[in-house]
């Protein structure tokens, strides 16, 4: 999801993983709303938020072992997928101190292992490379690549354009709430005769500005 600040990437994000209500329209999945039986719904997705979130009363173990088990996962796996988690992201060593100790991109890691826990088959981040350096970056964007291999369908949402270019299968520009255009990456700079996404995008926003004045 790309758009310029305001445009309501974090707005559909959040009513995506079913945090925010609807005020029209609606949500389906396989021809279905989602609300007919949004439990269900709710545990096929894992939400990563743009604002670090972890409860600072647990221990960064306790944080995921406690989303596994709200998630309704047995006391066996959600102590599974904790170790595992905490491995594959490098936060073994910070196991038992609590999350507010972290750097940035480890708070990250342990964002995305939280939203991992219960295996989603949809994983929303919103904005998950905000502020942080840019080998983290590349960190990460490893990490969102190794969900794709795994099966597991990625909505992100960012404001970089070299991000959305290197991960994305489809891009969707959001204008004001609208969804503006669908498109490949190839195909967008195809269209728009450009050799970059970025180019792209500034031509985008500039044919809004000249609209609106």
């Amino acid at each position: 999801l790309l758009g310029v600040n305001g445009a309501g990437k974090t707005t559909l994000s959040s009513i995506l993983a079913s945090i925010s209500p609807l005020t029209a329209g609606s949500i389906s999945m396989n021809g279905v709303s989602i609300y007919e039986d949004i439990a269900t719904y709710r545990r096929m997705v894992g939400f990563c938020p743009q604002k670090i979130n972890m409860d600072n009363d647990l221990s960064i173990e306790q944080n995921l072992l406690y989303a596994g088990k709200y998630m309704g996962i047995n006391d066996t796996i959600a102590q599974a997928k904790t170790q595992e988690f905490m491995g594959i992201y490098g936060l073994t060593k910070y196991r038992n101190q609590r999350p507010d100790v972290l750097s940035g991109g480890y708070a990250r890691r342990l964002l995305i292992a939280r939203a991992l826990m219960h295996e989603p088959k949809l994983v929303i981040l919103d904005e998950p490379a905000v502020g942080l350096d840019p080998h983290v970056r590349h960190q990460l964007w490893e990490m969102i690549r190794n969900l794709k291999n795994h099966g597991v369908s990625v909505v992100l949402t960012t404001h970089y354009i070299d991000e959305a270019e290197f991960l994305s299968d489809r891009i969707v520009v959001l204008d004001k709430g609208k969804v503006r255009l669908i498109d490949t990456p190839q195909g967008l700079k195809t269209v728009y005769d450009k050799s970059r996404l970025e180019d792209v995008f500034i031509q985008l926003v500039q044919e809004d500005a000249q609209v609106a004045s």
